[in-house]
């Protein structure tokens, strides 16, 4: 599955592009979306040689059932 990382130039943003977390970049759109769904944003911060970042991908964000809510 894809999300609106794929295009992104970002190393870390892109190795979030495959997660079944519907991510999208820093932007009016996704807002937008927050805004028009009434949802929270949920901001994930990161580095892309940061170990605990990767800990955090694969505990939280690589399996369908911790995405389950997103959108």
């Amino acid at each position: 599955m894809s999300n609106k990382l794929k295009n992104e130039n970002s190393p870390y943003l892109l190795q979030h592009s495959e997660n079944p977390v519907n991510w999208y970049p820093w932007s009016e759109e996704a807002f937008r979306v927050a805004n028009n769904n009434d949802m929270p944003i949920f901001l994930s911060i990161g580095y892309s040689t940061c170990h605990w970042c990767h800990v955090m991908e694969h505990e939280c964000f690589e399996d369908d059932g911790g995405s389950k809510n997103s959108k």
